[in-house]
């Protein structure tokens, strides 16, 4: 069985052939995708709605979760072991490069505590770091 197909069974959906490529396209890249990289990296008999609603499945069980994008768009990323369905935990920092534009976790950097105002209850906490990757500063 392959990782795709074990998450796949793991989180309790239905294996499709479009599931496990989708997940194989994430599992390979080791860093966020937006839509259009998954429909890039992808045969074209995947039609974009398809892949919208896979997406849309595998935020809501916990497999991916969004990551913020300073240019307005929305790129996904594989999820720790600690996301469950419809729960995601990620304090943590991601970081897009100015040169490859690749935007990875670094989830071994937590987001500083921040204090609200009494009055406020925090939902989710995101921070994006801009510079240059450690790919690009070879």
């Amino acid at each position: 069985m392959t990782v795709a197909a074990k998450l796949l069974k793991d989180f309790g959906l239905r294996h499709t052939t479009g599931r496990e490529e989708v997940l194989d396209l994430f599992l390979g890249a080791g860093h966020a995708l937006a839509h259009n990289d998954v429909e890039n990296g992808l045969s074209p008999d995947h039609d974009r709605v398809t892949i919208y609603r896979t997406l849309r499945t595998f935020l809501d069980k916990g497999i991916i979760h969004r990551v913020l994008d300073d240019e307005g768009g929305t790129k996904y990323a594989l999820c720790r072991e600690t996301c469950a369905d419809g729960h995601h935990h990620h304090d943590h920092v991601h970081f897009k490069c100015e040169n490859c534009g690749q935007t990875t976790c670094l989830d071994d950097v937590q987001i500083p505590s921040v204090a609200l105002p009494d009055g406020y209850n925090r939902k989710e906490t995101n921070l994006l770091i801009q510079g240059v990757c450690q790919g690009c500063n070879k």
